[in-house]
């Protein structure tokens, strides 16, 4: 199962991210195989962001959980760092994954909670990991919008099989995508979904999974989502199974 930050945890990972990543330019070397962690240093303005992810350990926590899933032929490297505005993504070329501190802002003020934004950084570098497991397994390409769903669904699955409180991380994500929703309209140039449609993907996944859990979320027009979760599921694993470890 995915492992969560308790507040042991939390203070032992705060002490040794410490040393080893707050102040220690460089770091040590990356293995060469799996998902593998790197912190640039930050600019000014987002050094609150850099100690935030450090002192939660939350890529090391979501990095350990995922090289436990999959064994991936190469690295990938999750890089946070400093990104001056051009976003989190993953990029095929170098096989990196950019978390950007300056992304943590938005979702800063959004929740003000530090709990909440916890959640929204791993969904999303859930939701990265499955672009580099698409590119990792050389899947077809059937366009920018339908990777873009199908990482979405990775998200989905890796946290709601292998996280007790997986559902709580979607739901906060979806809390995330309303409030974009709400401040503009859809972008008929971004590749990804609407952010009201990743809400509701999210909303009808934890409901589809774990209905008696989740009795608040059931409606007519999610009557079918324990269907869709079923097949969301048995896509991934199956086409996860050349890289699944157990």
């Amino acid at each position: 199962m995915g492992r969560r930050w308790g507040t042991r945890e939390l203070c032992a990972a705060a002490a040794l991210l410490s040393a080893a990543t707050c102040c220690d330019w460089p770091q040590a070397p990356l293995p060469e195989q799996g998902f593998a962690v790197r912190y640039e240093k930050p600019v000014a303005a987002d050094r609150p962001h850099h100690r935030f992810l450090t002192s939660w350990g939350l890529v090391e926590l979501t990095v350990d959980d995922l090289n436990d899933y999959v064994e991936l032929p190469h690295r990938v490297t999750v890089v946070a760092r400093s990104c001056h505005g051009e976003g989190t993504g993953y990029d095929p070329e170098t096989r990196r994954i950019e978390l950007c501190y300056d992304d943590l802002t938005e979702q800063r003020d959004l929740f003000g909670r530090d709990e909440d934004l916890a959640e929204t950084v791993r969904e999303t570098l859930y939701h990265e990991a499955g672009h580099a497991l698409i590119d990792a397994l050389d899947l077809p390409d059937e366009g920018d919008r339908a990777e873009e769903d199908a990482a979405d669904r990775f998200a989905q699955v890796a946290l709601l099989t292998r996280d007790p409180e997986g559902d709580d991380t979607l739901l906060t994500a979806a809390r995330a995508y309303d409030a974009g929703a709400a401040e503009q309209p859809p972008d008929p140039t971004d590749v990804h979904a609407p952010d009201a449609a990743r809400a509701e993907s999210h909303r009808c996944a934890v409901q589809g999974a774990f209905p008696a859990e989740h009795k608040d979320l059931a409606t007519p027009a999610r009557s079918d989502c324990a269907a869709t979760w079923t097949r969301t599921r048995t896509t991934w694993t199956e086409t996860l199974a050349p890289l699944l470890r157990h």
